[in-house]
């Protein structure tokens, strides 16, 4: 990072390489839709090179810098789509039957897929961060700007929600 700031090309390119990836599925975790994922991944690359002098090594690691870039244009990205989603009501089955009514694997990860979106935004990130990108509790903290105890309040609240909106497929 110390030559990209120094706007080194190559190392730039180094950086996207090693990055790119874990970028670009947490963005798709956060806004569930992939053409928004690799834009937004694009975004975040091209704000890292841009804001590159801003990042100061002493005071948060690269990968947390990186990821709150990448966060912060999920929340613009949700705001400008959030009016745009509509949850199909055929999704949801009207009472939980028998096992003819039982749901597939493929109609459960849709509603936990809505269910993650419809979470709070910091509620999601938190969740998707600690449990998916396999980030330690502090570290998601620092991406979220919180404490930790405040970071394990927002992964109390989101797991609650998501157990009362999937109760259905218990």
């Amino acid at each position: 990072m110390d030559r990209v700031q120094r706007r080194d090309r190559d190392a730039f390119a180094v950086l996207v390489a090693r990055h790119l990836d874990g970028i670009h599925t947490f963005n798709h975790r956060m806004t569930r839709n992939p053409e928004d994922a690799a834009d937004l991944a694009q975004e975040t690359f091209l704000r890292v090179w841009n804001r590159a002098a801003t990042w100061r090594p002493h005071r948060v690691k690269f990968t947390t810098w990186l990821h709150r870039i990448a966060r912060n244009l999920c929340i613009d990205a949700h705001r400008r789509h959030r009016d745009s989603t509509a949850i199909d009501v055929n999704l949801v089955p009207e009472d939980g039957g028998g096992p003819d009514n039982a749901p597939t694997t493929s109609e459960l990860r849709r509603a936990l897929d809505q269910a993650l979106t419809d979470l709070p935004e910091r509620q999601r990130t938190a969740l998707v961060l600690c449990h998916r990108d396999g980030m330690t509790n502090r570290d998601a903290a620092a991406v979220l700007a919180v404490s930790v105890d405040a970071l394990e309040s927002l992964l109390a609240r989101a797991r609650r929600t998501l157990r009362l909106k999937l109760r259905e497929y218990r």
